[in-house]
């Protein structure tokens, strides 16, 4: 809840930030009105840290440059055909932005730039009210032409003008309010959201690259359960990760069966906590989250009835993994994070094969080997995945994955489980072997990984007889 006092007090102490003072004094000095403006004075009043420094003023970008030139380590001004400058002062980067008045055409985001004269036209031009508020720096004079501090009092976001227009105007606002949701817990107003399932197919023109980069600040923040189920409800989802609305399925009273959608929102909430818990300090994990949200994605498509009231999904592992891959491609992910999740869904049910009966070493050492770097990952997910309400089944699962965690530890000790790998290399293969570059070498590799996997640390003397006895019942 904001406290209007704590609030004030902070605007306060963020305009006698030695950053924002250097560059409010020196706008005045030049004659022109400078303001902080949008995310560090909603997040300054809500007690939120501070982590960007944006400002608008009436200078243009030419004057803009002048003023911040003397101040800076450095500048750029590759946003200049929208009025943005960049600069480094102090050791922060600042972005400085003239005032805007631009029109849309309704055909593609691309606005037709129109540079203002107003602050109070600027804001209004915003996305939604509780980032249409600037600060007057220097001398300290909170600008709130749309109703933004009633908003952040009452938890909700809101457009400042008719939400038909403003997302008509710029269709990525639909995502946003999805991502500011999650971002500071806000309800989102019922014309807000009804504007979204009515102008959804607008979305068409956003770039997949814009989408995908919204759907990462979402997947980044503690909760976006709360964005996604607003994304599902609206119809938007559908737009742009069709899979997700599907995980919907419909029951029978015959047939009956966890339901998948929320059993997925579910898995990826204990997903972040785990990873929040095993490292406090790292960055949000995208690729693990979305391997969370989209870990049973094939069910759908291999979902059958069977008698008796069962209902199964065989190989709804393999072919969600698939299904990952073509849709993050679609949205242009990068190659590491399509890898990351694909290798993560089509394996997040290998474990459960351990809970039913304790797996010899040799299993262990290929769990791990095929786990490679998604280790970690993995075993978050694995854990994440167990949403039962049958405590009893439930403490069975993780007892089974505390002591398959302890004895990969045991023999990661023991023999080096990071980096599995034969007794002898490509090149000692081919020396003993007397044999060339080829298939060959190939095949004596896997046959004494293999030895690795099952038997553990093995002498390079022994492994040298082993595959010269291999060798020749091969040629034989």
């Amino acid at each position: 809840m904001l406290n209007m006092a704590e609030g004030v007090a902070r605007l306060g102490a963020i305009a006698a930030n030695p950053v924002v003072a250097t560059v409010a004094q020196a706008f005045a000095a030049a004659g022109h009105d400078l303001s902080l403006v949008g995310g560090p004075v909603r997040d300054a009043l809500l007690g939120r840290p501070v982590h960007d420094l944006d400002f608008t003023t009436d200078a243009s970008p030419d004057e803009i440059l002048a003023v911040v030139k003397p101040l800076s380590t450095t500048h750029w001004d590759i946003g200049r055909a929208f009025g943005t400058i960049g600069a480094r002062v102090q050791g922060e980067n600042v972005e400085i932005t003239t005032y805007r008045a631009d029109e849309y055409d309704g055909v593609t985001r691309k606005p037709v730039v129109a540079f203002g004269d107003s602050l109070e036209a600027d804001l209004t031009r915003r996305d939604f009210t509780v980032n249409a508020m600037a600060l007057r720096v220097p001398q300290v004079q909170l600008v709130d032409p749309t109703g933004g501090i009633e908003d952040l009092v009452a938890g909700v976001l809101r457009t400042p003008i008719d939400p038909a227009i403003s997302f008509g105007d710029d269709p990525l606002r639909m995502l946003r309010a999805a991502r500011f949701s999650s971002q500071l817990e806000f309800e989102v107003a019922p014309e807000t959201v009804a504007a979204i399932a009515t102008l959804r197919g607008t979305l068409g023109i956003v770039s997949p690259e814009r989408i995908q980069s919204e759907v990462v600040r979402l997947l980044q923040t503690d909760d976006p359960a709360r964005g996604l189920r607003l994304l599902v409800d609206t119809g938007l989802i559908e737009e742009f990760l069709p899979e997700i609305s599907e995980l919907r399925l419909e029951t029978d009273e015959h047939h009956h069966h966890k339901d998948v959608y929320e059993h997925s929102l579910t898995v990826l909430a204990q997903a972040i906590q785990l990873e929040k818990t095993r490292f406090p300090d790292a960055a949000p994990d995208v690729a693990l989250r979305l391997a969370a949200l989209l870990h049973d994605i094939g069910k759908p498509r291999t979902r059958k009835l069977e008698p008796g009231g069962v209902v199964s999904f065989h190989h709804h592992d393999a072919v969600g993994s698939r299904m990952a891959r073509k849709r993050l491609q679609a949205l242009r992910f990068d190659n590491d994070t399509i890898s990351s999740v694909t290798q993560l869904i089509e394996q997040h049910l290998r474990f459960f094969g351990y809970a039913e009966g304790t797996w010899t070493d040799s299993a262990v050492r290929r769990y791990v080997r095929d786990a490679g770097d998604e280790l970690a990952r993995l075993h978050i997910l694995t854990r994440a995945d167990v949403t039962t309400r049958n405590r009893r089944k439930a403490a069975r699962l993780a007892s089974a994955y505390d002591d398959i965690e302890r004895r990969i530890d045991e023999l990661s000790a023991q023999e080096e489980l990071d980096s599995l790998r034969p007794a002898l290399d490509g090149n000692r293969i081919q020396e003993v072997l007397g044999i060339r570059p080829g298939r060959e070498v190939g095949e004596a590799y896997r046959f004494l990984m293999d030895i690795r996997l099952d038997e553990g640390v093995i002498s390079e003397e022994d492994a040298e007889d082993r595959l010269r006895s291999w060798w020749a019942d091969r040629i034989g």
